[in-house]
This record gives C-alpha cells, structure tokens and sequence, in this order.
C-alpha cells in the first residue's frame, strides 16, 4: 500500500480496533471534500487544487461528468457536446438502432459526418449544476411540518415539495429542463440537494463492433485481466439558444462550458486516480443479519432464476440472427448482475466478511456503553428482529419478482401490442412459472396458481397457451403478480417503517464512532454523483497469484479464440496489431495498452466514469470490477477489490486507426505530458 498522509497512517493505526474503512475506501460527497479528503488527495498525488474538482461557484471537474440515461456516467470530451461512455452503457440505443440489414451491434456504427449521428429516442444526458448540504433546512421543515405517520423524513413526495420550497426561499430560476433533487443520505441523517438540467435530444455518433466493445463478454465480465474497448460515442445537441429541447433536426451540437482534456502520456503503477461519477447502490452499513439475508434470497435467486431464463434466451439468440438483435441487451442486464450475485456470495463467504461485520458491530456496541448509550445495541437488535420476521415475505417477493416480473418481458406490453418472438417468450414462461413454484410454497404462491389448478387442473402449459391467446387471461395473470407484490409490502409496511428508523440509529452511531476517530465519513451510493480516489495498482489474490495492472493487445490475440463469438477479432484489428500500427498511442516500448486496473472503490453506475489523473485529464474509462472485489458492495477490501478501465489509448486508437473517424480526435484536446 502506497504512503498516506501521516494524519491517516496514525489515525487508522489508533483505529484499526474500531473500524476496517481505509485511506482509499469511499464514494465521497463532492460538497465533502475540501474539508474532509483535499490533504489526503494530494499528499497521494492530485496536482490541482480540490476547487478544480468540484466547485458551486466556479466551473470544475464535475462540470464535464454527466449521468448517462438513468444507470451510466459519460464525460464531455470536445467543446461540441461530444461524450464517452462505455459500449454496454450505450449497448441498447446501440440495439435499437440496429436491425439484420444494419448490424450495428456485430459491425459497429461510425458517422462519417454530424449530419449522420442518429437520434435516440428516450435517451437523456444529465448535468449536476450544484449541489448542497440542505441539512439544516430539512430537519427545521420536518420539525414544523404535520406528519401524522412519521414517514416525511423519508418520503420522495415531501422532499420534492421541501426542495421547491428552498429553491424558492433562495430565488432560484427554474426552467422546465430543470430538475431539483433532494435525498436522504446516512440513513437519513443528512440531506443534499442536487440542482440538475436534463437535455433530451442525444445522438449516437460511434461504436465500435460488440468483437471489441463486448470481447470477452460474459466469459470475461467481472474478471481480472480483461481485453475490452468498452465504449461508445454520443452527443448532446440543443436548440439554436444551447437550451435543452426534444428532437429537432434544427437543434445543433451543443456548446459546452466544460470537457476534459485527455493525456495519452500513458500511466504506470502507483500514480494517482480519481473516478467521478453516479455509483448506483451499495449497502455499508448493513448488519450480519441484513448480509446474510442478501446472500440467501437475493444473490440465491438472481443466481438461480436469471440463470435459467438466460440459456432459454442464449439457445434461442444463437439460432436466430433477429432474435440476437432483439434480446441481445435484455439479456446482457440480466447477466450482468447474475454473475456480480454468483460473485458477491463467493467473495463474502471466502473473506469472512460475517465476521468483519460482527466485529464491527462489537465496535459500535462498545462506543455506545463509552458514550453512555444503550440505543445502538437497541437498533442492532430491532433490526435483526425485522431480518428475521420478514424472511418469508422477502423470499416471496424476490422470488416473484426475478421469475414472474423481470422475466416476462411480453408482460410489460401494452394492450394489443404484438409479441416479436411469442415461442421464446412462452419458453422463458413456462419455466418460470415452474421455478417460482419450487420456490414458493403453494400457501403462498400468487392467486392465479388457484385458477390454474380449478381451470387448468395444474396444467402450465394449457395455462401459458391460454395467456398469449386471451387478452384476458393475460390482463388477469398480470393483475395477481401485482396483488402479489402488493401484498408482499402490505405485510412489511411496519416492519420498513421500524426498519428505517432503526437504521437511522445505526448509522448515527457509525457516523459518530469515525468522526471520534477522525476517520472520512461516506455515505451509502444512491445513484448520486461521488468521488473515489486511489492508485494505478495490480493485487495478489492467492499464494502464487499476483495479478499486473496491465493489459496490451497481445493479450487479445491471446485470447481469440474462432470457435467462441465471444473472444473473435475482428480482421482489421488483427491487421493492425500485425503491423503495429499504432500512431501516437503506443506504449513506450511500444505495445498498444488495452486495459489497467486501480483500488477504487466503484459499483454498478460507475460504468462510464471517467479515470482522472492528479492533473484533471483523462487516462481511462471505467467499465467493471474484478470477480474477487464483488463483495465490496458491501464491505470494501482494498487488498483484492480492484476497478477496471480501458485505457484512453486504446479508445483513440480504435477511433482513429481503427475506425478512421479523424474528425472526431479533431474535437478533442489531446495532450501527451
């Protein structure tokens, strides 16, 4: 581990008792960061001053980082609204712009001029204008506010109007693009408010083909090493005024106020490295209990129910060009997070993060009796009571969900709406249905399984033949799942009520503990904008095992593999790589870099985020973590958990050389020092 500030070292040396949270770990509040992280960051090797990170009054770092459509982070990278994501951020406006005549996922898509950059209908870019610490102001509105049922400092309704009514008391200018945002952060211990514009009308502009933006694919997700070009090209445009505005082909590319500039002088092991961007969730102040019941429904039927639906889907996908195209993005966000569900029980299980959690728990029960408070030990043991209480609820739930609601996706369909692929869909049903009936007790089960045995005589598949026929029975079918789910929370209503409250205790007392010991405070990741810092750093994972930080392009021909679609290389690359073609973006010794990895603490939603150096330019892309830090989500361990990026190398030689799309590296501002 690299050296740290002295402050930390010896803080976390009087702490270790007390607390595992290392110098690294953290999805930091950007409003935090001055006070809390700046000495930290530069003692590690940021060059710039923390107010060229993130400011509200000047333009900043933050300024160039937006949320991509509602799960990804993209950056501005040219003057001209020109943005970078990942390729399985972009993969479905990628998908729905292609077709068998149009591959666009197996051949890739480059507009040759702007003119030819495709609109993508739903797709928007979101920019963080400001953020603040509305604390305060929330705690005095709930005081004076009635709140008969005790649930405002939670509600999204309340704080939406709270939020109005600050912007309001602070003469704040509202348009309809818009958006005021305020959460509950620590358990609900802390409000921030986020100020936001969304822009509506985003093109596509470049992908490269799935043999690169997807090589390696599911074999090779959530692992270490790995040879990606994970990404893909958007833009943003706006009306002639640089106003947000749906479609027009009047609108013109937006000009920006902030875009990074990119470094290709290459990185090397232990520089410093930033991320920015939206990490979707994560659970660090879960209790044993709460971890335990994660690992035994959740993960257990994500593993187990989108497992079986995926071969369903793949055999099908295989035989079928049309059918590839069209399930080709369901079903890489069903795989995503099977494997992360698969990945994060081995992880808590092979780093005993039970026990990690039981000491910690010890920890704070401790510096309750210190500070003279029973209350900790009281949520402990009211939030264990509810774990245990609503297992069967929450097992029903789950299991209702990832079989009978995320699996049917001809379910979702409007009334009338044909089904492109009926025979797939009635196979993924079928089986469904039979797996949330191994699951779920028949006491339990959803009514419809009640006419199934009255009409049907237990038949499914006279059941399932009769959906797809009857409009009816399909309106029926649809009305029971969600009886069900209804039912589900209405038995666990005043549990989660009890639960948040007594979570919020717990987390007061966390926050507490680290403050006494001077230790950086984060809260929970809820798809808001955060900051986490590290090195450029390999890992051992088991005696023998030492991982480098490094990937080049021998390592893809290493791997390709003709008789596996998912590690085939394309025959231009191949080509270039024979000749080493490589322009500007070689290595030093010159081999073209691919990807590296760094101890940054990311999860799903970092996907897209820009890597930053010490001096604010862009090095990398994040796109994945490595399969032993998948339990990160819920206890970070710096000595496994890794982040991982493709190089901004790659991407511009795949742009440039690759692809030959010049007047896109045109735009950029390149700079090699």
């Amino acid at each position: 581990m690299f050296r740290r500030s002295l402050l930390i070292v010896a803080t976390l040396a009087a702490s270790l008792s007390t607390s595992s949270v290392s110098a690294d770990e953290g999805m930091y509040m950007l409003t935090d960061l001055k006070a809390q992280n700046a000495a930290v960051m530069q003692d590690m090797g940021l060059e710039i001053p923390i107010e060229a990170v993130f400011s509200n009054s000047t333009l900043s770092l933050k300024d160039a980082v937006v949320h991509f459509g509602r799960g990804c982070t993209a950056e501005i990278i040219s003057d001209q609204g020109l943005l970078l994501t990942n390729h399985h951020c972009g993969y479905s406006a990628i998908q729905s712009q292609s077709s068998v005549e149009h591959d666009y996922l197996t051949d890739g898509f480059w507009a040759t001029r702007q003119a030819d950059e495709l609109p993508i209908p739903g797709l928007t870019i979101t920019y963080i204008d400001k953020i603040y610490d509305v604390t305060a102001y929330v705690n005095k509105q709930l005081s004076i506010d009635p709140d008969p049922e005790g649930i405002n400092y939670l509600s999204p309704s309340y704080l939406e109007q709270v939020a109005n009514r600050w912007a309001k008391q602070e003469g704040m200018t509202l348009t309809k693009a818009t958006q005021l945002e305020l959460k509950p952060f620590y358990g609900s211990n802390r409000y921030y408010l986020f100020v936001k514009t969304v822009y509506s009308d985003i093109r596509m502009v470049g992908a490269p083909p799935s043999a690169i933006g997807k090589f390696g694919a599911d074999t090779d997700n959530w692992m270490w090493p790995r040879h990606t070009g994970d990404f893909s090209l958007f833009r943003i445009y706006a009306d002639q005024d640089g106003k947000p505005a749906e479609y027009s082909a009047s609108n013109v590319p937006l000009k920006v106020k902030k875009s990074l500039a990119i470094n290709i002088g290459g990185v090397k092991e232990g520089d410093f490295a930033m991320i920015l961007g939206f990490p979707g969730r994560n659970w660090r102040y879960m209790i044993a209990p709460e971890v335990k019941e994660r690992m035994e429904i959740t993960n257990f039927m994500r593993e187990h129910v989108r497992g079986a639906r995926q071969e369903i889907l793949m055999d099908a996908m295989e035989k079928d060009p049309a059918v590839r195209i069209f399930y080709a993005s369901k079903y890489a966000s069903s795989a995503n997070y099977w494997k992360n569900a698969i990945g994060m029980n081995e992880g808590l299980d092979r780093l005993h993060i039970l026990d990690t959690k039981k000491q910690q728990e010890e920890a704070l029960f401790q510096f309750g009796k210190e500070t003279g408070t029973a209350a900790y030990q009281q949520a402990y043991d009211q939030i264990a009571a509810i774990v245990k209480k609503r297992h069967n609820a929450s097992w029903d739930r789950e299991a209702l969900n990832e079989a009978l609601v995320r699996s049917l996706d001809f379910m979702s369909q409007k009334e009338g709406e044909k089904t492109p692929y009926p025979a797939v869909e009635k196979l993924v049903c079928r089986k469904m249905i039979h797996l949330y009936m191994d699951y779920v007790p028949a006491s339990r089960r959803i009514s419809i399984f009640t006419l199934i045995e009255a009409k049907y005589y237990g038949d499914i598949d006279r059941f399932v033949d009769a959906v797809f026929a009857d409009p009816k029975m399909k309106t029926r079918f649809g009305q029971s799942i969600k009886n069900g789910l209804d039912r589900s929370a209405e038995e666990m209503k005043v549990d989660n009520e009890s639960y948040d409250r007594a979570h919020k205790v717990w987390v007061a007392g966390i926050m507490k503990m680290r403050e006494k010991n001077q230790l950086p405070l984060y809260p929970d990741a809820n798809s808001t904008m955060r900051l986490t810092y590290g090195h450029v750093m390999g890992y051992s994972y088991r005696d023998g095992i030492d991982y480098l930080p490094f990937t080049t392009l021998e390592g893809v021909m290493a791997k390709e593999d003709t008789l596996l679609s998912e590690f085939t290389v394309p025959a231009y690359l191949k080509k270039l790589y024979q000749t080493k073609d490589y322009g500007s973006y070689a290595r030093p010794d010159g081999r073209m870099p691919v990807c590296f990895i760094g101890d940054l603490d990311t999860t799903g939603g970092n996907s897209g985020s820009p890597v930053i150096n010490g001096k604010g330019q862009l090095i990398g892309l994040n796109f994945d973590r490595n399969y032993e830090g998948l339990s990160g989500d819920i206890a970070y361990k710096p000595n496994t958990q890794r982040s991982i990026a493709v190089d901004i190398r790659y991407v511009l030689f795949l742009i440039d050389k690759y692809a030959g799309a010049s007047r896109l590296i045109e735009e950029m501002n390149i700079v090699k020092d």
